[in-house]
This record gives C-alpha cells, structure tokens and sequence, in this order.
C-alpha cells in the first residue's frame, strides 16, 4: 500500500434524524483525521446508498443539506477536506457497475445487513439493497483510499471491498487498487440506547428520550441525560465492574469519547460515586460539547445556497481524483475510450 497516497474516505446516508451516535461513532472521528494532517480526507453524503429504500425527494433533499451541515458544525472544514454528495460524481455509479460485474451473488447474500434489512421480505426488496455493498466499494475505491473509520455494523461490508480489490486485482494482474484498511477505534464507536442500553442509539426508535438528537437544545440534551436508564449501584473501581451493567457503560463510554479520555480513566475518576453525582457531570459536558454544533447547523441550514455552493466545489474536487481513476479502470477492463 506504499505505492498509494494515504486517504480517508467515508460516508453517512442522509437519511434525516443525526443523533449523538453518528456524532461520537462517526463525525468526530472524521475530524480527528482531518485535523491530524497525515491522511488526505474525503467525506461523503450517499444519496444513492439512500435510495435503496424509498425516499420522498424532498426529504431527500433536505436531509442531505442539513447532514452536510451537520459534518460542517461538528468541525469538518471543507477547505481541509472534500466534502460532497455521492450523486454529484458520477464515478461512483459507473465504477459501482464495474465492481457488479466482479462481486459474486454468493457474497452479497453473506451480507448480514442484507438479511437484516431484506427479512422474510426479501423478494420485494429493491436489487440496489441487494447490491449497495459493491457500490460501497465503489465510493472508497474509486479514490483509491487507503483507510475507512467505520463501526462494527460496516466492518462485514469493507471485508468485501477488499475481497473485490483483490480479485479485481487478480482478474486483471494489476495491482491497481488498494487493499484498504478499516479504523475501529474509539470509546463511543457504538453509541447505545440511553433507554436500554442493550440496543444501538437510533432516530427509528419511537422514544425521543433514547437519543440525543444533533438538533436538540441544551436543555433537552441535559433533561435526556438526566433520566437516562441507569441502576442503583455506585460507579465501580474497573472497568471490569460495568460487565454486566450495559447502562452505566454507555454513559461511561459517552463521558470519555466526549471528553476525549479512555473509559477506564473516566471510571478512576467517579469511582464509589452515585449516578446522582455522575449524571450532572456528564449533562454539563454533553451540553457543553453538543450545543454549539445544533446551534452552527440551525444557522447553515438558513443559508441552504451555501450548503449547495459548499458541495458543487467538494464535487469538483472528488471528481478531479476519481475520473483519471476510473479511466485507468475502464483501459484495464479493456473497454474503448
């Protein structure tokens, strides 16, 4: 992989509903990248992943906006960054067919996330819910990154983009893409319920109280943490303590990746208090860490041409890396030009 400029690429579907999970698993970690200067970074809003189930398109559009948006107020500056939608490059569709072309049935129907959102209704689910990982594969390939921050619930789906690098590679005796690594790394990369802490923070929850959402004002975030689910027992010495407590590792979890500590130092730090003592703590923190950021996305998204205006220059510059890549492909596949 030496022979490769080191790039991040990463995506989230603008689907509506940003909580502090895509904060702490997602967009706080793509700054972290960016500002560190040692990976050129590409950050994307799939608007094609999106449609794989129905959209109304002025969701669609709106949600998009407010996702960019919300990349904006949580620091990622889209000078140091390229920042853009899917749709607007056309390089990920036309490599994404491609790589349709090189994936194997038999892969895609490995895919947990297809059996999970597929079920018994497989038959009626749309062939791009079916395909989307090799699109996915296409949208980190098609610049050639080296590294992609994901959670857990991706990692199946970045095995495959390996699997069709290497066979791309193999097919044609090239050693043209890369074979790129997943970053799992962090104290909150899977940010849970602050109802029941045995399921994933999510805006599809019917509970508004389990989620802290991005646009929520500095009281609603502190009321949310001030009644989220804990139990009676004091913070214990270990980490090792919290192993049978999902609620009170999932504010101990949040406490550190806002804080930017490990969960065992923020543990050291509370030990033998109550939930009474911690829970203010962590509120004021939360507020402190979250609040600007709703505040900077309510303002950009009253100047949606600048968001518009934001992402046609993110997409100039995607697009400048991405089509001598895609070219290359097509020569190799041997497909005239």
């Amino acid at each position: 992989m030496s022979d490769f400029t080191p790039r991040v690429f990463s995506g989230i579907q603008p689907s509506g509903g940003l909580t502090l999970g895509n904060y702490l698993g997602a967009m706080k970690r793509f700054v972290d990248m960016q500002n560190a200067g040692t990976h050129e970074t590409i950050y994307c809003m799939v608007d094609q992943h999106a449609i794989t189930v129905w959209q109304n398109p002025e969701d669609l559009r709106k949600n998009t906006r407010e996702l960019a948006a919300g990349f904006i107020a949580s620091g990622i500056d889209p000078e140091k960054s390229i920042l853009f939608n899917q749709s607007q490059v056309a390089e990920h569709a036309q490599l994404g067919w491609v790589f349709n072309c090189v994936a194997r049935m038999g892969w895609m129907k490995r895919m947990t996330q297809w059996k999970d959102k597929a079920g018994k209704n497989s038959e009626n689910a749309s062939l791009g819910l079916f395909g989307y990982p090799a699109l996915m594969a296409a949208d980190i390939l098609i610049y050639h990154a080296t590294h992609v921050p994901v959670g857990e619930d991706q990692k199946q789906h970045l095995e495959l983009t390996r699997d069709i690098a290497m066979k791309f590679n193999n097919d044609f005796g090239t050693d043209f893409f890369p074979i790129t690594e997943p970053v799992i790394e962090g104290a909150a990369t899977r940010v849970m319920s602050l109802r029941d802490g045995s399921k994933k923070m999510s805006k599809s929850d019917p509970s508004d109280m389990s989620r802290i959402n991005l646009t929520d004002t500095a009281d609603d975030i502190a009321k949310k943490i001030r009644k989220a689910k804990t139990d009676p027992e004091p913070l214990p010495d270990t980490l090792d303590g919290l192993a049978d407590r999902p609620e009170a590792r999932n504010l101990i979890n949040i406490y550190a990746a806002l804080n930017d500590q490990s969960p065992d130092a923020v543990v050291a730090e509370f030990a033998g208090q109550q939930f009474g003592a911690f829970k203010p703590a962590l509120a004021d923190l939360a507020v402190a860490k979250m609040s600007p950021i709703s505040g900077e996305m309510a303002r950009l998204m009253q100047d949606q041409a600048e968001i518009d205006r934001i992402l046609k220059r993110g997409a100039d510059r995607a697009r400048e890396i991405a089509a001598p890549i895609l070219e290359k492909t097509y020569d190799l596949v041997g497909m005239v030009r």
